[in-house]
């Protein structure tokens, strides 16, 4: 019995010696994980070993209501060597670098629609694309009429703080020229004449504009991106509608948006529960103008596409247990693979075949 107390302290002891150890070196401990990490992360490019193909990121996979665990909507669409983004949810453009995705290299950002979730992380994108490539020119926000106004307002907002970064740093490092986004708006045909129109066709890649239905939120779009027979269709907000169903029809993925309404009718109960009646109205709103999981697998069974990626998750989930009951009845519509969309989640499209692969770009 002896000896266990012998052995017991002695463990004690040493536990004791490495705890003062690491508190004696602990500032020379952390200076080397902080080299580790730097020489880890800091400057990587995510993209540089993809194969040729679509590979699409979600930057942001959550909507307005306050998620920890989910940005804003938002996702950057890869094609070959090109870097686009659709959307600008808060909290995007800081998931982009830290999924290892250079900022510099955005060429273009496609805006659906213009809620406030879908443009209120439009700043930092355009800053960070701006020092992380010296741009000579202002990033090209595309999108249906009244993008004007919004990248007016940015620029606008930004006006001083880009004085400030181009005197701190000069102009060869912030070029003035450079600062802020450059609106470029497109018009779909007038109902009944049609409902796309090709935004950008350059290096390969065209990006197909489509109407949606998200009234009284009007106009709003979704798009598709076509790069060497892959193809990709981001629904936007909408309600089911037969042109997101005509237009994803052949495509490899189709990223959708979701919202689980028995869920939201908790959010309302509690809402009104805690003494919040406005809000909880808001959470009745809301429901009619977005589609559920079924419904996002019915439009993928009807396309015909091969993999379903759901994203502006409505409500927040707590955890992934919880997943399933978001699904709800999905699955009974679609056979194909559906997957819950987490920001940080890459989805690849190679060139030359049919896969869908998914790996993650950040922890969760």
């Amino acid at each position: 019995m002896r000896g266990y107390w012998k052995i017991g302290l002695g463990m004690v002891a040493l536990i004791a010696l490495a705890a003062i150890g690491v508190k004696a070196f602990q500032a020379r401990i952390g200076m080397a994980l902080m080299e580790r990490t730097v020489k880890a992360r800091v400057g990587r490019d995510a993209s540089a070993g993809l194969p040729d193909g679509l590979h699409i990121a979600l930057c942001g996979s959550g909507s307005p209501l306050p998620d920890p665990t989910r940005a804003g909507p938002c996702a950057v669409v890869i094609a070959g060597t090109h870097i686009f983004v659709v959307d600008a949810g808060d909290g995007g453009a800081r998931n982009i670098a830290l999924m290892g995705i250079p900022p510099g290299r955005i060429e273009a950002l496609f805006l659906t629609h213009f809620h406030s979730d879908h443009i209120d992380g439009l700043g930092p994108i355009l800053l960070l694309r701006w020092g992380g490539s010296a741009a000579q020119s202002p990033l090209p926000v595309h999108g249906p009429p009244g993008v004007e106004r919004v990248v007016a307002g940015f620029d606008a907002a930004y006006a001083l703080d880009s004085g400030y970064r181009t005197a701190h740093h000069g102009p060869k490092i912030m070029p003035p020229s450079g600062a802020g986004g450059v609106a470029m708006p497109f018009t779909l045909p007038p109902k009944g004449q049609g409902d796309t129109v090709v935004v950008f066709d350059n290096g390969g890649v065209k990006v197909t504009a489509f109407r949606a239905d998200h009234a009284p939120v009007e106009p709003a779009v979704g798009y598709r991106f076509d790069y060497r027979g892959r193809s990709v269709v981001l629904s936007g907000d909408t309600r089911p509608t037969p042109v997101l169903v005509a237009v994803a029809k052949g495509a490899d993925l189709l990223v959708h948006e979701a919202l689980q309404p028995k869920m939201v009718a908790m959010l309302t109960r509690g809402f009104e529960a805690k003494g919040q009646p406005n809000t909880a109205q808001i959470t009745r709103d809301i429901i009619g103008y977005h589609s559920t999981p079924e419904q996002a697998a019915q439009d993928a069974k009807a396309a015909g596409v091969r993999y379903l990626l759901l994203n502006h998750i409505v409500p927040p989930l707590p955890v992934r247990f919880a997943y399933p009951a978001f699904l709800g009845d999905a699955h009974l519509y679609y056979d194909g693979p559906i997957t819950v969309g987490e920001d940080g989640m890459l989805l690849s499209l190679p060139v030359g075949n049919h896969d869908v692969t998914l790996k993650r770009l950040l922890p969760r």
